[in-house]
């Protein structure tokens, strides 16, 4: 059996910048182990799944190591792919998931997501929180993910991350933000427990991240770089139990995989 794969740089028009997400097209559900090797293979932070279902498509997330419920670059991924060489003629794609019905549409060169809005609750700060960074919280907030809140983009860019320490936290990874010096904030994302050490590029952070700084700045619609190495921007919009993240995408390879 061989399988079409597409690789694709997500929030980023630059090749080689953003979050790398592998792309995968099914016409039918293969075996989870199956799905589950290919993603650890593929050795990227996510690998995408996808299976047309009427007029929609169920879609399916992987790191190396586990399989996760929501991500924003890996969908923003998949639907470059079927915008650009499945359903050229479409704008708009409803990808049934875990997370529920996500729909995506394009505008010019922007694909946009909406995704539900995850908005943190402030946390007690622990022995444990002090230990996953170099730098003290200024805040310690709680949703799917752990969000601290710091000082500065500088304090950001430079934190030093405790993978160790970070593993033992009771949430979806580590999140730590700050507001931008040319944006409206910026972060970085840490998800050592799911085989992803630092990601380049977080779609699903920003449902966390969007209703935040939303409230906090008073502004409904925001603009967000992610200072991993790679890096990223997004243009993110708060609306109410819903957000919408947008952002552009770049093919790397199209390439096939032998199951034979």
């Amino acid at each position: 059996m061989k399988l079409d794969l597409y690789q694709v740089d997500a929030f980023t028009k630059i090749l080689f910048k953003g979050n790398p997400a592998a792309v995968c097209p099914l016409n039918n559900w293969l075996d989870d182990k199956i799905l589950k090797n290919i993603a650890a293979e593929n050795n990227l932070s996510e690998t995408a799944f996808f299976v047309k279902k009427d007029n929609q498509y169920h879609i399916r997330w992987f790191t190396p190591t586990i399989e996760v419920d929501l991500c924003g670059h890996a969908t923003l991924a998949s639907a470059y792919v079927i915008f650009n060489f499945i359903e050229k003629e479409i704008n708009q794609i409803v990808f049934e998931s875990l997370s529920g019905n996500l729909t995506v549409f394009r505008e010019d060169e922007f694909i946009t997501l909406n995704f539900p809005a995850r908005p943190p609750k402030k946390n007690f700060t622990s022995d444990l929180h002090l230990k996953c960074l170099d730098v003290e919280p200024k805040e310690v907030l709680l949703s799917s993910k752990t969000l601290f809140l710091l000082n500065s983009e500088n304090e950001v860019l430079n934190a030093v991350p405790n993978f160790d320490e970070i593993k033992k936290l009771d949430s979806d990874g580590l999140i730590i933000t700050a507001k931008g010096e040319n944006c409206d904030f910026v972060s970085r994302y840490f998800a050592p427990h799911a085989g992803i050490p630092e990601d380049p590029v977080t779609g699903s952070a920003h449902t966390v991240l969007t209703p935040y700084w939303s409230k906090k700045l008073n502004k409904r619609k925001l603009q967000a770089k992610q200072l991993s190495k790679r890096g990223g921007e997004l243009f993110c919009e708060d609306l109410g139990d819903r957000i919408n993240i947008s952002g552009k995408a770049v093919l790397y390879s199209i390439g096939e995989i032998d199951l034979a």
